[in-house]
């Protein structure tokens, strides 16, 4: 009977992965895996910033070989390679080298890379010491124009496989200047900020699509062309379709940032009373009840919600999740919806 192997992929967030780079990335090479749209090259930017290292990259899918290993050149009876200037500088200071899109890379041109990446040398010359060496790349499933890797260049590298984090991502939106309703929509809604990549070469959901967005409306808005129409355009034009429809509706409704879910819960009072919106919000009730985050509630208050929503709108929160919403104890609401979707 042929075995089977279990592949397990162990995780980390942008900011772990940043920490590990700056710990120990001028020793040991890393490959930085996730679905497009991350953030990783950036991330890899900041933390050479931070360091204070210049960063120089290279783009795996635009060069050849003797882009890494150099030209050669005939010095006296022998010929020497020179390496490219972006890899080797005159001036031997310690800098971050960033090879994006390795996993897309030709095998010949990963092969180039092998004694880089492992020994930190480019033939007979070394790179500067302390000088960093970070790849990134997307994973065979996105659809990305991923190559395989051989093992040989896999055992030279720390792979890490990155993961999206919504309360990390919130507070670099907040200093980069992404506009409220965006962060306030991804705060209610987390799942909206990294969809899977679709089958199809269509818009999807990513922390660069949210940011991008955010500048296209930002430009609009500036420029005095900014519409309900524009901004169905720029939404649709980035974003996954479920998200695009929701975040239109609300900004067109101006219903303002999104209290806290915490709030509605306590005072359901507070509910948007537009049909879209409030829709929006019970769907981010339900999925925070989902997650096992609204366990601090008392009994009391969770029925006290439930009665004040409407029959509809209670079978909306309440389907396959009863479950879920009995554990908060709910009994009393669940069961007195129950004799009134009944009653003859």
């Amino acid at each position: 009977m042929e075995a089977q192997h279990a592949v397990f992929e162990e995780t980390v967030t942008l900011r772990q992965a940043k920490k590990l780079i700056q710990c120990m990335a001028h020793e040991q090479s890393f490959l930085l895996l996730s679905a497009p749209g991350m953030g990783k090259s950036e991330m890899v930017y900041e933390a050479a910033a931070d360091a204070g290292l210049p960063c120089r990259s290279l783009l795996g899918t635009q060069i050849a070989p003797e882009d890494v290993s150099g030209i050669p050149r005939i010095v006296g009876e022998r010929s020497v390679f020179c390496p490219p200037r972006i890899l080797l500088p005159e001036r031997p200071e310690p800098f971050c080298l960033f090879l994006d899109e390795l996993p897309a890379c030709a095998p010949d041109v990963q092969k180039a890379f092998y004694s880089l990446l492992l020994e930190r040398r480019l033939g007979e010359h070394s790179l500067p010491a302390g000088t960093w060496v970070v790849a990134a790349g997307n994973r065979l499933q996105d659809r990305a124009l991923v190559r395989a890797m051989s093992s040989a260049l896999v055992n030279r590298v720390t792979i890490l496989h990155l993961r999206v984090d919504t309360d990390e991502w919130l507070a670099w939106a907040a200093r980069h200047g992404v506009r409220s309703e965006i962060r306030s929509f991804i705060a209610s809604m987390p799942d909206a900020l990294m969809r899977p990549v679709p089958a199809e070469p269509v818009p999807f959901s990513t922390p660069r699509a949210w940011s991008l967005l955010s500048r296209a409306i930002d430009m609009a808005e500036s420029s005095g062309i900014l519409s309900n129409e524009t901004r169905r355009a720029l939404a649709f034009g980035r974003l996954s379709a479920e998200d695009a429809v929701v975040f239109c509706s609300l900004a067109e409704e101006a219903i303002g940032p999104v209290r806290p879910l915490e709030d509605y819960i306590q005072e359901p009072e507070l509910l948007p009373q537009s049909d879209s919106a409030r829709w929006f919000v019970l769907n981010c009730i339900r999925q925070y009840v989902r997650d096992g985050r609204a366990a601090k509630f008392k009994p009391h208050v969770i029925n006290r919600f439930l009665r004040s929503l409407s029959s509809e709108h209670q079978l909306t929160v309440l389907t396959e999740m009863v479950e879920q919403w009995g554990a908060l104890g709910a009994d009393r609401a669940m069961f007195d919806l129950l004799k009134k979707v009944t009653a003859t």
